[in-house]
């Protein structure tokens, strides 16, 4: 991704893109048929619900993130790291999440639920989804959608509550409010007689659906919900009681200051649902049910202060045997335990209140008004009656029955666990013990390792391991929700854009870089001396060695070896290579023995122990060599084997090596034959892969899964490329011939834009994952995947040895091709494992995820390299070793980062951030500090190591809300808008608090100072950097050090910790030079035609100047107000945009000779706008908090007479999302292989980055109308097509259109239509052939082209 912000620092506004009115003019003509394409480039990271189950095996403890918008499905091992496997958008608004534990039921029905677990997912759909996960496509597919109501999410429509019983038969389903309903699910033969099994759902509603029904029941009047259904859980009972089964449910009754807890049941006699009883206690708020594990009839009912042990054995005569109080502010003070539960005193301070569209209704009730508040009150921090916030039960331990233990956490961050044990005399609270202290979880897992995972609304999330009486840290889990600003620019020295993002909220604000792709750690760099670099191999001394022993690095004349340790030592002379030869291959045959393939000859060598510990114990290497008649054009070395080739005349020769006496070894010819074509690369696995490491998805009495020996039978062989060209599988089985087992021909067709010299395999790749495949990379950088056709689940019968297999003449069948440069692709796996992830090198480094579908594949946040090995040792068992820009550069892949952000904790909430070029440093506006003098200010911040260098501090009392960074005559100043009171800037109708005042700061940027030359680059490895002469790290450029917190609650290798350096040591203060104090909040300033600035106060907005250019001498030009208050303001060239909380856009001008603003466009509708980003003078993108995002622009070039709704939607898309930052940013989009006087670049300024609360990040790509039409044909299809469609069962087009009037036009989506890129060729036709229901067919569209517009986006992207 190659982005810049279209904006200055300096915040001028003609910066950003063409300044001059003509060029706005110009770029406005075409306003009206823009299009575009948003595509979210991050994944929100706030976590809302989680589960666990066996979702892709009966063993496996997998656990799924529900994060509103999103599923990923991931795994933490037993070091309590997390580790992803998948993410999945569903294209709705995910509401909660459950299990139905049937990986032990229903077997032999559905084959695709043989053995697993359904994720049972609730959304704004209104369907029931019904989820399994499909390792052939690593993602989830639904099995069923149970339609419930009209999709939406309307107060009375269910859709709110989930709950699954004990037994996984019954589903709960709960509105917001007034009703709910059960649904019974499971899984039954077809009554087609077609021997299939299907999904059996019964739905019973409360109330009824219609009224005819509700009068034909016989009986009492039916009691009605009436209320705010706050919770919704099953109570396990005994199964021979009337109803079977129960439901708890916390409501809210209309008109009540109090919760109660309803009981309803299913009589299975009547098939209705019927209230049982009722039950509310005299005191705290109830918020809260979970039934006990194990024990049947007994409930824990949280509420404020307390909890309460019900027996629920007798449904219609609930008591409560045990009270436990919770409102103890000692750390560890033990919890008391009453015998009884006498009737308490009801706290006036706590008031029920039905709030129905926050999720977390209980906890805001209880919490400052300000804990959510994303506009800038933070919370005072009152102390609050204690509360369980997360709760999660051990799991099921059949060793110990009758015992359940309960983890939970307070609101405080106390972390306690609850011992219950049952016996005749009933259920007891066993023990109490306090466990640790630390930020507040929510929600809460208890895995079966003994892992505990917690999630932090607004902060990192952690991973525990449960430990005698404690918790044990064992990782942190990155969450960058919420994003409330973003700045981008540029990272320095490494040609790679970051994004800067005020994330989170105190006490876990942060400050974090943003980077697209896969994260590596830098660990080392050498100086700029290895021009030429030709080949770059790792090698260990054996073949069981965990850590590799030599690097080699192979020049156009020259080999050198590495020793690889603590320091990287020359060694050529002790190991034996050929010194002054270019090494085409090298690798390790035996224990010992390393083989070197060079253009005149392969030579075998006995290092010494001077190269290594257990070398040959001798002066000099022991070598032997091998001499062909011609030249070597390629090689491979294997496990006791070498195969080379030669080009004149085109032979394959395979060698071998014996031994004739203690350290006398000899190469010998095994067998030679002459090929029609030249071959161009050869690899051979190597890893004895065979016995153990082959996973494949057969049936349950396939032979080749079922029986180990079948796999052993496999013949030894080598993948080939050759310039046919094409890919061929060779058998190297000892004791037999050369022999063919199977070939993939390499089409050669115009669209794969390159001759056929271009399409010659570079390099191959065997790989096993669920299946076996052989990758493919072309000199002219196509990427190609082959499978064999004759199975699907193991090899064609050529490849066994046993001739009981019948072998059958199959060819390898291509099924994917993506473009990844113009350049030759080289494959490199990040271990020996033949399932290893590969690396991918062209014009840039990606990662090849093997285990996924197709061809899938990310990018490397690094430098475009030339070559890479996987490099492993002590201190760095993960290094990866690549070659660019002359230098060998030493990082390390972290895979336990599902994020890669980088985070600097400053302290405080920070809400705003800018990039100031000059010093390239970070201003970063901050609330909620905790110190006494002031409680915001604006601090500079070093972008390489977060250290603050130099701070304005708000007066007592005040609070900093915006700022920019203008230009007053020669010298750059901050513009700061404040906030003087302590209330919220605007009443909940929208208008402006008049008692609210504010102050306009102009801040001097002299004091600025830029960050140390050289100070904070030093290595930041353990390695000791031996001063060697033979040495490439002898001298280091190196990398800014990560340091670690050792008071920190959850520290991890990318996290900061710098709000702990005092004021006095900062390098300078910023100074304030004048201000101005206005009636209301100035919620937003922004720098107007180079010389005024603009402040938004309230609902009125000022023009600032500035007499003789001089900062000290502000004045005010001229004011007009608006209806309801302004929340942000943008400009371009003259023309000036205002966002308010209603009246949405509106468009100013401001006549310098009549010094007035004068009103030129407005929005056609009302919202409540998030932020605006201008374009051009006459079109505007704007976000509204209700997840919304719009092109707005003038209907016509000239001023209307009357500016009322006056604008014009060009287009919108419905992200789900609430946006609060919206960046105008340049996009290089456009391949390698594209013109550079492609027309998509004529629009290139016109891109959107925009960041969410959820934590993600949306990039929108203005598209040409042709591109448009040809992926809004796509879309439509993929949008419906079984592979691709949402498994929510909702229309795709409903969701992204939800609340844009009709006869908008849409902006694509770039998540649905990068799905096209992730299936096979033939998959990809199937979709373009897809015919869609009313409407008429089409001519057919080229994959290729659509190929080539998606990549385009996804390179652009990426």
């Amino acid at each position: 991704m190659e982005a810049s912000t279209a904006a200055s620092s300096t915040a001028a506004s003609s910066s950003s893109g063409p300044s001059s009115s003509a060029s706005a003019s110009a770029s406005a003509a075409d306003a009206g048929a823009t299009h575009y394409l948003a595509k979210r480039v991050l994944r929100g990271s706030a976590v809302l619900h989680v589960a666990e189950g066996c979702f892709r095996s009966p063993d496996a403890a997998d656990v799924v993130l529900a994060k509103e918008t999103s599923l990923e499905l991931v795994t933490v091992g037993d070091d309590g790291v997390l580790q992803s496997i998948c993410e999945q958008d569903m294209f709705g608004i995910v509401k909660d999440i459950g299990v139905l534990q049937w990986h032990s039921r229903h077997v032999g029905l559905i084959p695709q639920l043989e053995h697993k677990d359904l994720l049972v997912v609730l959304s704004d759909s209104g369907k029931l989804s019904l989820l399994y996960f499909c390792p052939q496509m690593h993602r989830f597919f639904a099995i069923a959608n149970i339609e419930l109501s009209k999709p939406g999410n309307l107060r009375h429509q269910l859709g709110r509550l989930l709950a699954i019983d004990r037994e996984s038969s019954f589903v709960a389903v709960s509105a917001y409010e007034d009703k709910f309903a059960l649904i019974h699910v499971s899984a039954c033969q077809s009554p087609h007689g077609s021997g299939k099994g299907i999904i059996s759902d019964k739905k019973y509603f409360y109330p009824l659906e219609n009224e005819e029904d509700e009068r034909t029941l016989i009986g009492p009047p039916r009691t009605r919900v009436c209320g705010t259904i706050w919770t919704t859980r099953f109570i396990s009972t005994s199964q021979n009681e009337e109803y079977h089964p129960i439901l708890a449910m916390i409501i809210n009754r209309k008109g009540s200051d109090m919760n109660d807890l309803s009981l309803f049941g299913h009589d299975s006699s009547s098939g209705v649902i019927n209230h049982i009883s009722s039950y509310s206690e005299i005191g705290p708020l109830a918020l809260d049910i979970s039934e006990i594990p194990e024990m049947f009839g007994f409930a824990l009912l949280f509420r404020v202060g307390d909890a309460l042990l019900l027996d629920l054995r007798n449904p219609r005569n609930v008591c409560c045997i045990r009270r436990i109080n919770l409102t103890t502010s000692l750390i560890g003070e033990p919890v008391t335990v009453e015998d009884s539960c006498p009737g308490l005193d009801v706290d006036d301070d706590v008031a029920a209140c039905a709030l129905l569209e926050l999720r977390d209704s209980a906890n805001n009730i209880l919490k400052d008004d300000g804990y959510m508040d994303i506009d800038g009150v933070d919370s005072s921090g009152n102390a609050k009656p204690r509360i369980v916030c997360s709760w999660s039960w051990e799991p099921p331990d059949p060793i110990k029955p009758g015992w359940a233990r309960l983890l939970f956490c307070l609101d405080d961050g106390e972390f306690h666990i609850l011992e219950f044990t049952s016996d005749v005399e009933g259920v007891k609270v066993y023990t109490f013990e306090y466990m640790d202290r630390n930020l507040p979880c929510k929600p809460l897992l208890w895995m079966k390792n003994r892992m505990i995972i917690g999630f932090v609304e607004m902060g990192d999330g952690m991973i525990f391991k449960l430990g005698h009486r404690r918790l044990f840290h064992k990782s942190t889990i990155q969450n960058v929700a919420p994003i409330l600003d973003l700045a981008i620019a540029d990272y320095h020295g490494e040609k790679q854009d970051q994004m800067f993002a005020c994330c989170g909220m105190c006490p876990e604000g942060s400050l974090r870089v943003l980077r697209n792709g896969v994260n590596v750690e830098k660990l080392l760099r050498t100086e700029a001396i290895y021009q030429g670099v030709t080949g770059l191999w790792t090698l260990r001394m054996k073949i069981t060695d965990a850590y590799h022993s030599f690097l080699v690095l192979s020049f156009v004349e020259e080999t050198r070896i590495l020793s690889v340790g603590l320091s990287f030592n020359d060694i050529s002379d002790a190991v034996g290579f050929q010194p002054d030869v270019c090494t085409l291959a090298c690798g390790l045959m035996g224990d010992g023995l390393l083989l070197q393939i060079y253009s005149k000859g392969v030579k075998l060598c006995l290092p010494t122990v001077y190269a290594h510990p257990e070398g040959a114990p001798l002066t000099s290497p022991i070598c032997t060599n091998w001499y062909p008649d011609v030249t070597i054009s390629v090689g491979a070395v294997g496990r006791n084997i070498v195969v080379v080739a030669t080009s004149n005349p085109c032979c394959l020769y395979v060698l071998g090596v014996r031994s004739s006496s203690t350290y006398q070894y000899e190469l010998y010819e095994t067998q030679h034959v002459q090929l029609q074509y030249e071959v161009s690369c050869i690899s051979i696995p190597q890893e004895d892969w065979r016995p153990d490491s082959v996973t494949t998805t057969g049936q349950e009495h396939d032979d080749f899964c079922s029986n180990p020996s079948a796999k052993v039978n496999v013949r030894k062989f080598a993948v080939i490329g050759t310039h046919k060209p094409s890919v061929e599988v060779i058998s190297l089985e000892p004791g037999e011939a050369l022999g063919l087992l199977t070939t993939g021909t390499i089409s050669v067709n115009n669209a794969l834009g390159a001759p056929i010299s271009g399409c010659i395999p570079e390099n191959v790749r065997f790989v096993v994952a669920e299946r076996f495949y052989i990758l493919a990379g072309l000199r002219n950088g196509m990427l190609l995947r082959f499978e064999s056709e004759a199975s699907e689940h193991h090899f064609p019968g050529s490849f066994y040895k046993d001739s009981s297999i019948p072998s059958v003449n199959t060819f390898l069948q291509l099924i994917s091709i993506r473009r990844i440069g113009i350049t030759p692709v080289f494959l490199v796996p990040i271990h020996d494992s033949v399932n290893a992830d590969i690396i991918v090198l062209s014009d840039r480094p990606w990662l090849l995820h093997a285990a996924r579908h197709s061809l899938a594949y990310s990018s490397i946040s690094f430098l475009p390299s030339s070559h890479v090995t996987p490099v492993s040792s002590v201190d760095c068992p993960n290094g990866l070793l690549f070659v660019a820009e002359s230098c060998l550069h030493l990082v390390e892949m972290v895979h336990g980062k599902r994020l890669n952000a980088q985070k600097f904790s400053i302290g405080g909430t920070p809400r705003k951030v800018l990039y100031h070029n000059e010093s390239r440093t970070l201003l970063v506006l901050r609330t909620g500090l905790s110190g006494a003098s002031c409680s915001s200010d604006i601090v500079q911040v070093d972008p390489q190591n977060g250290a603050l260098l130099s701070r304005y501090k708000c007066e007592p009392g005040e609070t900093a809300k915006c700022m920019q960074i203008t230009k007053v005559g020669g010298d750059q100043v901050l513009i700061v808008g404040t906030s003087r009171s302590a209330g919220r800037p605007m009443m909940s109708n929208g208008e402006a608090e008049s008692s609210t005042k504010g102050r306009l700061i102009v801040l001097s940027l002299e004091a600025v100072v830029s960050p140390r030359e050289g100070s904070s680059f030093v290595p930041t490895s353990s390695f000791n950097l031996s001063s060697h002469s033979g040495s490439p790290f002898h001298e280091i450029i190196g990398y800014p050090t990560e340091e670690f917190s050792s008071n920190s609650l959850c520290s991890s290798p990318d996290e900061f910790y710098c709000n702990q350096i005092q004021a006095e040591q900062m390098a300078g203060h910023l100074r304030s030079l004048s201000h101005a104090t206005l009636s209301g909040a100035v919620l937003a300033v922004y720098p107007y035609l180079d010389r005024y600035v603009l402040a938004a106060a309230g609902n009125t907005i000022y023009v600032f100047g500035f007499a003789h250019e001089n900062p000290q001498r502000m004045k005010k030009c001229a004011f007009c107000r608006t209806r309801f208050t302004i929340t942000c303001l943008k400009t371009f060239a003259s023309r000036i945009a205002v966002g308010d909380c209603r009246d949405g856009v509106l468009f100013y001008s401001y006549n310098e000779s009549l010094r007035k603003l004068d009103l030129i466009y407005s929005d056609p509708a009302q919202r409540l706008v998030g932020d605006i980003a201008l374009l051009n003078c006459e079109t505007a993108v704007v976000s509204d908090r209700r997840g919304s995002i719009s092109v707005l622009s003038s209907a016509r070039l000239e001023v209307s007479e009357s500016p009322q709704k006056n604008l014009v939607v060009n287009c919108s898309f419905y992200m789900g999302e609430t946006a609060m930052s919206i960046q105008k940013a340049a996009f290089r989009y456009r391949l390698p292989i594209d013109d550079d006087a492609d027309l998509v670049l004529d629009s290139a300024y016109d891109c959107i980055v925009a960041s969410t609360l959820l934590g993600s990040l949306f990039v929108m790509i203005p598209l040409t109308g042709e591109e448009h039409q040809l992926l809004q044909y796509v879309q439509e299809r993929l949008s419906v097509h079984p592979l691709t469609a949402p498994v929510l069962g909702n229309a795709h087009a409903e969701f992204r259109r939800r609340g844009i009037p009709p006869g908008v036009p849409p902006i694509l989506d770039g998540d649905m239509l990068v799905q096209f890129l992730e299936l096979t060729g033939e998959q990809q036709q199937a979709i373009l052939a897809h015919p869609l229901p009313g409407k008429a067919p089409r001519p057919p569209v080229s994959v290729f082209q659509v190929l080539r517009t998606l990549e385009r986006v996804h390179y652009a992207l990426n």
